[in-house]
């Protein structure tokens, strides 16, 4: 039997020559439909880092609006400020990805956040060339931030983020102060009238008129004591935050996340709003919450739960209307000092 042929040299180079010939035709077909199909954001592998570092820390695991992973904004609106990002070079889909690209330099534990305010053109016919232009910022005040323009002609939307530490207010009663976390990524409008009345320096008219303790049905730390009811006494304190000499507008319904211990959310939309004393899943989602109190000073919200009260029928419910309503007066909070910022905050 002969032996198979031995190719000759001439044809061996050949036939590598038209191999790498098509592993180079390969690669230039991948990088081509890597590319086409490819989201024109124009990001750098920096950008994209930011919103990988908002998806896993900024929103707590990107476990949603329900954890507090929020990422809201106010349309019509323009915020001023120092751009830590040029809207012309950074372009998102989204008002969602511009606000978590801002909220991804706003994961650390120390320090100021690098961004605290996001502006985004999400109206392709009034935004025009501008669409998906995603403006990052610092304000000088995050309390007070700067507005460039608002209105039913405005295209902008925009958004602030307030980092560890940051975005605490005081609500100051009789009893002692109240800290409490503002949330505006879950809800900017009820934080953008908080701020204003904030920029009052008065709340005339604003106060706690309800009060009920946890009684025997929550523990100490808010949990629901096994086969007990829920209710009365409903373990809260419910008071109004429309200022007298102002027009209170109706809030929009915005993140309704289940209510725990030291939330703070409006009933209905607002003005009336209550501070829970216990985790009320069997409201499921049904309040906006607006905030948070620091857990520190959730003795002070006890201690108003215990003041006098009278009994009173809303809507075929029993209630307890404090027999004293307790002024209230916002603060702006100029240290935060060693406040315990973990739980709620």
């Amino acid at each position: 039997m002969g032996r198979r042929q031995i190719d000759s040299e001439p044809t061996r180079w050949v036939s590598l020559i038209l191999l790498l010939m098509g592993l180079v035709s390969c690669s230039v077909v991948y990088m081509f439909m890597s590319i086409a199909l490819r989201p024109n954001t124009g990001l750098s592998n920096s950008d994209l880092e930011l919103l990988e570092m908002a998806e896993s820390d900024g929103l707590e695991g990107g476990l949603g609006e329900e954890n507090g992973g929020c990422c809201r904004g106010m349309e019509n609106l323009e915020l001023w400020g120092s751009a830590v990002k040029w809207g012309s070079e950074f372009k998102f889909n989204s008002s969602e990805e511009c606000c978590k690209a801002c909220k991804g330099m706003c994961s650390g534990n120390e320090g100021p956040c690098l961004c605290d305010s996001w502006v985004f053109c999400g109206n392709k016919e009034a935004c025009g060339p501008k669409f998906g232009e995603c403006w990052l910022k610092k304000q000088k005040d995050i309390l007070a931030p700067e507005q460039a323009e608002a209105g039913n002609l405005v295209s902008w939307t925009s958004g602030l983020i307030f980092g560890r530490g940051e975005g605490i207010i005081g609500l100051e009663t009789e009893h002692g102060l109240l800290h409490i976390k503002l949330r505006p990524e879950c809800a900017p409008h009820s934080v953008a009238y908080i701020l204003e009345l904030l920029r009052l320096r008065h709340c005339a008219g604003c106060h706690f008129y309800r009060a009920e303790t946890r009684g025997q049905y929550w523990d100490s730390k808010g949990n629901h004591v096994k086969d007990a009811s829920f209710g009365p006494p409903f373990a809260l304190v419910q008071g109004t935050l429309e200022a007298q000499g102002t027009t209170f507008n109706p809030v929009p319904t915005e993140a309704c996340p289940t209510i725990t211990r030291g939330s703070v959310a409006w009933v209905g939309s607002g003005p009336e709003f209550f501070i829970s004393l216990a985790n009320h899943k069997e409201w499921k989602n049904s309040y906006t919450v607006f905030g948070s109190v620091l857990p520190e000073d959730m003795e002070i919200v006890e201690k108003i739960a215990e003041l006098p009260t009278k009994p009173d029928v809303w809507n075929n419910v029993n209630v307890s209307v404090l027999e004293k309503p307790v002024p209230l007066w916002f603060r702006r909070i100029k240290s935060h000092g060693d406040l315990n910022l973990n739980a709620n905050a």
